[in-house]
């Protein structure tokens, strides 16, 4: 069998995580920081690209990597069309849709059209796994009540589908053979149900639907939104900030760091402790919810991303729904693991790459 060394691109906000694997042994990785004044100067995200990609070049550079010797590139996959779970090739439609308005919404469409960046200029073949616009839900979840709107999603699903596996594998059981619920507990929340390897139903994390997280506003009454509009002078910008920035914790407690908000708990903040039993309960609720999805028929209640290391957080949520399944933590996140496994498996043949359309 070949080898193969792959390039790993995972973009955030104000960071660009990049990795080297060999085959599937790790060689190099790096998180590049963006300052807020480096970041500022950008209009769109897809403005950031050059930007961006300069970095990544440098940072390979100074660490002795010739993009000559990269054999593909593995890249979180942005806001798209919904897509079924699997890896794509990133085409010519593919680049259309990441340098969208939609796709705007989250610093994932970058590693997309950075890795069309360097199939342009190098010939290395960049491929997306599971972005967070997989879509594998049932029908009757997706009707809401207002004829024309369905519910879509937009989760970690990354993450989520990663996690599914590994917890299936130590289940002694194949993941198309289980029922699990992933709550994956970072900036967002999503809380997905894994029925037989499709992810059925879920909360659209990134637009705030579910659980409060660190950053977002979770579930909360459409008319009070619109009296903030009309009575309080909320323009819609203010509002989006709000379901997807400055919500949550940021709200009240003025941090979206888990483990501030856990200290200033520990430290007799009475307020911040609430908060925190507050965001947990929410979450076992919506965990709750998923039960239902899965007839209460659950395998294993998984609790990952980086909220999951907090013992406080993961206790709370485990008193209210340890009486539905066990629960496992696999705290933090294996998305660069995940992109690596997905490109992998095509290098060698194991996985058939989707086409996206």
């Amino acid at each position: 069998m070949a080898d193969y060394k792959i390039l790993v691109i995972n973009p955030g906000s104000t960071s660009t995580k990049i990795a080297v694997y060999y085959n599937e042994t790790e060689l190099f990785d790096k998180t590049i920081r963006h300052s807020t004044e480096e970041m500022q100067q950008f209009k769109t995200i897809p403005d950031q690209k050059e930007f961006r990609y300069n970095e990544i070049v440098k940072a390979l550079a100074e660490n002795n990597i010739k993009l000559e010797d990269i054999n593909a590139v593995a890249a979180r996959g942005g806001i798209i069309k919904p897509i079924a779970s699997g890896t794509y090739k990133i085409n010519e439609a593919m680049v259309k849709d990441l340098n969208s308005g939609k796709a705007a919404l989250h610093a994932s469409a970058l590693a997309g059209l950075i890795g069309d960046e360097l199939n342009q200029k190098y010939g290395i073949p960049a491929y997306i796994v599971d972005p967070v616009v997989v879509d594998e839900l049932q029908d009757v979840a997706r009707i809401t009540g207002i004829k024309g709107v369905e519910r879509t999603t937009t989760f970690h699903a990354l993450n989520q589908k990663a996690i599914a596996k590994e917890a299936a594998k130590d289940l002694g059981k194949p993941y198309e053979d289980c029922n699990l619920i992933v709550a994956h507990m970072g900036g967002g929340i999503t809380v997905g149900a894994h029925h037989n390897g499709l992810v059925i139903d879920v909360n659209n994390g990134i637009e705030g639907e579910g659980s409060f997280s660190p950053e977002r506003i979770g579930d909360t009454a459409p008319l009070t939104i619109a009296r903030l509009m009309s009575e309080e002078g909320y323009t819609y910008q203010d509002i989006k900030n709000l379901c997807t920035k400055t919500g949550g914790l940021t709200s009240h407690l003025n941090t979206n760091d888990g483990r501030v908000a856990e200290e200033m708990a520990a430290k007799g903040d009475a307020y911040a402790k609430l908060v925190l039993e507050a965001m947990s309960y929410q979450v076992a609720k919506l965990i709750g919810a998923m039960s239902t999805v899965l007839k209460g028929k659950v395998d294993a209640i998984i609790l990952t991303g980086g909220l999951a290391y907090s013992d406080m957080i993961t206790s709370a949520i485990e008193e209210n729904v340890s009486f539905i399944a066990p629960v496992k933590r696999y705290p933090g996140e294996f998305e660069i693991q995940a992109l690596v496994q997905g490109v992998y498996g095509v290098l060698t043949e194991q996985i058939t790459p989707k086409e996206y359309k």
